[in-house]
């Protein structure tokens, strides 16, 4: 399974529990929940730290060349 796809399968699970979850909830607090969401939503993405980490690999091909080095010597 690929990395996108197994984080397709953990984005799906998180959204049928959460699904799952509103369902026991009194419908009393329904409106904070969607007042929540919409807050949620409105909160600029920010990028990980899982994301960081996870590019870092495959980004360290291209810094750890010795054109990078001499490139950033000056700096």
């Amino acid at each position: 399974m690929s990395a996108h796809a197994l984080h397709a399968g953990i984005i799906m699970e998180v959204e049928e529990q959460i699904i799952n979850e509103l369902h026991h909830v009194p419908r009393q607090h329904y409106r904070e929940i969607l007042n929540f969401i919409r807050t949620v939503k409105k909160k600029p993405v920010a990028i990980t730290n899982q994301t960081a980490i996870a590019s870092e690999s495959s980004l360290a091909k291209d810094w750890q060349r010795p054109e990078e080095d001499e490139a950033w010597a000056n700096l």
